[in-house]
């Protein structure tokens, strides 16, 4: 991660195909477009790899959260219940739509806290969205079964996991609906855009209508397609399509250099006294796209920060003081700064997280230092910056 990294041939000759016919969208003009259907065997492609029924290809990671969301039908007064670290696309997306984003604790997975969603559902809460953050998963059984329970839907955001499974499935195929980013520094990039998964036939009709100004796609005259109900604009072009085909071509590949350089740095920090990982449920395989482990204490945590970027090791966060990814941070969420008015459901909502603490989330996202895995890395490369990591973590404990 990520994939831009490695760009080579294949990008390329994808691109000079589309270049080539002059089509940059990704609808209609099938005449010039000699045959080049990117967008489509983008769709196709990412059906196999998720080993799901339908793939919606749209704009962006954040479009594929809306356009998941209002292809279930969730919108205005609606509940979605969403971790306290993420990012901030999360609740955008949420907020799109008229829904009221409840956010709630994450445990050491780095992701929701089953007991922490059961106790925030309410007569209101439509959806679960689950965010597979930093590579990983949390407890899906434990989630989906809330699920069930209680009528609701479960979403996958996993923007930040591609590759990754639970019991032998992709990550975004187990929910209802499942999302992906393949912006800039996924890995998997198309520059931007993003998908949307789903065995649901009617979920998926919905969001092929819904993210092209709610055409129905029917017939071959794009003029003379009727809209059975509202939709916006969150197409893909087949520019970036084109990049993308020939990136999750290469899935497997960026995959195998994650976990061969996730795997040298993870032994090499394990022999350290008091450093932990974040929990993988049983089943589970990550990414490998970060290496997310907890010290002892916030204190630890900073000044092993602060000691990565004295040493020139980049890539490393600390996301307790970070603006985007933990709500510590997000004061215009919490001041409700919004360029249009709100509902007053969602302003009292968000007015709310002021004066609420998330003590659970503090104490996992303080301690936590994640690392990106680069798959440009020579091995030479990994095992210095590993050496260099011990240093500096000892030196912080």
């Amino acid at each position: 991660m990520p994939g831009f990294e490695l760009f080579g041939d294949l990008e390329r000759k994808e691109v000079n195909d589309v270049l080539d016919t002059g089509v940059l969208m990704r609808y209609g003009f099938d005449g010039m477009r000699k045959g080049h259907w990117k967008a489509k065997e983008l769709e196709a492609e990412l059906s196999q790899t998720f080993k799901t029924n339908h793939v919606q290809l749209v704009s962006s990671g954040t479009a594929a959260v809306s356009v998941a969301l209002a292809s279930a039908g969730v919108g205005a007064g609606d509940e979605v219940i969403m971790p306290t670290f993420t990012f901030v696309a999360s609740f955008e997306a949420i907020i799109m739509l008229g829904a009221i984003p409840i956010l709630v604790d994450i445990d050491d997975t780095l992701t929701l806290d089953p007991k922490a969603v059961e106790a925030a559902i309410t007569p209101k809460t439509k959806a679960v969205m689950v965010v597979q953050m930093c590579g990983s998963m949390g407890d899906l059984n434990a989630l989906q079964n809330i699920c069930n329970t209680h009528n609701l839907l479960l979403v996958e955001d996993a923007c930040q996991a591609i590759g990754g499974t639970y019991n032998g499935k992709p990550l975004g195929s187990i929910g209802d609906l499942g999302c992906f980013s393949f912006d800039f520094v996924k890995t998997i990039t198309c520059g931007e855009g993003g998908a949307v998964i789903t065995n649901n036939e009617k979920y998926y009709t919905n969001a092929d209508h819904f993210s092209d100004h709610g055409h129905d796609h029917i017939g071959s005259d794009r003029g003379a397609e009727t809209h059975p109900f509202l939709g916006y604009n969150f197409r893909i072009s087949e520019l970036h399509a084109a990049v993308g085909l020939a990136q999750v071509k290469r899935l497997p590949e960026f995959i195998a250099l994650q976990k061969k350089n996730y795997t040298i740095l993870r032994d090499a920090i394990a022999r350290i006294p008091g450093v932990t990982f974040r929990k993988v449920p049983k089943g589970g395989e990550e990414s490998y796209a970060f290496l997310n482990f907890f010290l002892p204490d916030l204190d630890a945590a900073r000044k092993t920060s602060e000691a990565f970027k004295a040493n020139g090791i980049d890539v490393c966060f600390q996301y307790y003081d970070n603006n985007w990814h933990y709500i510590r941070k997000w004061n215009h969420l919490k001041t409700v700064k919004s360029l249009f008015p709100l509902s007053s459901e969602i302003e009292t909502a968000l007015t709310n997280l002021q004066d609420k603490t998330f003590e659970q989330s503090d104490h996992f996202i303080g301690r936590n230092i994640s690392c990106l895995i680069k798959l440009s890395w020579t091995e030479a490369e990994v095992k210095e910056r590993a050496s260099k990591m011990v240093e500096a973590i000892k030196a912080s404990i």
